[in-house]
């Protein structure tokens, strides 16, 4: 049995209430909500938050909320890890013992359940995985990065500055939605960026951070984008299904 764990405290001071301000036409967290109950892989979609307010959103969507996070787990400085392991261990205490947990960032409008699936398959099929992840690719060489110092502009892999951009190794980094896991491996502790974790890898499309007006105004006009296209290919299947059943 798994369990998913959306961690979504009440304060943000770069964009106030962000869990549940209204994105695209819904609060922000419900898209990581209907897309963990649309992935068909979890018996609860469990939501840890200190927010009353938080808490009453979530369940509207769906999630549920058995307890409010305590004080020691909500403030600026504990991370999601410490959060993902309280509720594993009330699940254990009061509903069942999850095999698998994964905990889905409340920030992610973009987050696919067939996504979600892909994670979880990914460690069934090798045992010996701990971890599944979303990553996307950066979309320029990290070899060719620049800084600042007291020469002005200068590169920060200057071994790398003359090669070809086809001829340097793609890089990717975290995609901040998901993190699937043995619920034993975040009981003890494991590390999630080691070589027991598995990358699930995302389009750089279906992915945007989300930390400050600036992100939130481009992910959704990327999201609203999305959708339009979405709908449109869509249309497009109906429309070539319906002049084939009428040939």
């Amino acid at each position: 049995m798994n369990l998913a764990v959306i961690p979504a405290r009440g304060g943000s001071k770069r964009i106030p209430g962000k869990n549940i301000k209204i994105f695209a036409g819904k609060p922000l967290i419900a898209y990581s909500i209907q897309a963990a109950i649309d992935s068909g892989e979890f018996e609860k979609v469990l939501v840890s938050t200190d927010s009353e307010e938080v808490a009453d959103i979530a369940r509207n969507y769906g999630a549920e909320v058995p307890f409010l996070r305590p004080e020691n787990l909500s403030n600026d400085f504990v991370g999601t890890t410490p959060v993902t392991r309280h509720a594993i261990e009330y699940c254990k205490e009061n509903f069942f013992e999850p095999d698998y947990c994964c905990c889905i960032y409340a920030t992610a409008p973009f987050l696919t359940a067939s996504s979600i699936k892909q994670g979880i398959d990914y460690l069934r099929q090798d045992p010996a995985k701990k971890f599944a992840f979303s990553v996307t690719s950066f979309p320029f060489p990290i070899q060719r990065a620049l800084k600042t110092s007291s020469d002005g502009i200068v590169p920060m892999y200057p071994e790398y500055i003359g090669k070809r951009s086809q001829d340097l190794e793609e890089a990717f980094h975290d995609a901040g939605q998901f993190y699937w896991g043995k619920a034993d491996a975040y009981l003890q502790g494991g590390r999630m960026f080691a070589p027991h974790s598995v990358p699930v890898v995302l389009p750089r499309h279906l992915v945007q951070d989300i930390d400050t007006p600036e992100d939130w105004q481009r992910a959704e006009l990327m999201y609203k984008a999305y959708v339009r296209e979405s709908n449109n290919k869509e249309n497009a299947d109906i429309e070539n299904n319906n002049k084939g059943s009428n040939e």
